[in-house]
């Protein structure tokens, strides 16, 4: 049998340089904003507000935040947290839900998956807010129950 010949192993290459470290510079005081007693123009810029005044449309009382999901609003945020956990149920359980929907059994097959999303949204919403509102039963009808008012 034929010998094989010792595999060498490649030599490594020198890492570059490292460049000299720079003094740290402190970094200029952004500018202040000017004190306005008009609301800032909507997204269409300083052009658009001259149209907006020459058409007789009203300012806009507030401006929408850009992504929903910052919105301070918390009916926005429970309303989001409470479809989240309940499209969770339909996501792992879809068989469960489609047999539930079909025999009419939905609120006893998906009883302890409802107590534990909703421990869930009290936890995160408070229990006084999640009893004055109808996010999380909301979201049972329309996402769980399919448009249908079980809850």
């Amino acid at each position: 049998m034929p010998v094989a010949a010792p595999v060498s192993a490649p030599t490594p290459t020198p890492a570059p340089p490292r460049p000299e470290a720079s003094p740290v510079r402190a970094m200029p005081e952004p500018p202040r904003p000017a004190t306005v007693s008009e609301p800032a123009p909507p997204f269409g810029g300083a052009a658009a507000a001259p149209q907006a005044a020459a058409a007789g449309a009203a300012a806009p009382a507030a401006r929408r935040p850009i992504n929903p999901f910052l919105s301070n609003d918390p009916n926005q945020k429970a309303r989001r947290l409470a479809r989240v956990l309940v499209s969770d149920m339909v996501t792992y359980h879809p068989q469960k839900r489609e047999e539930g929907l079909r025999h009419g059994t939905l609120k006893q097959q998906f009883r302890d998956e409802i107590r534990k999303s909703y421990e869930e949204y009290v936890e995160q919403v408070g229990r006084e807010f999640a009893e004055a509102t109808a996010h999380f039963q909301d979201a049972l009808n329309e996402i769980l129950a399919g448009g249908q008012r079980l809850f």
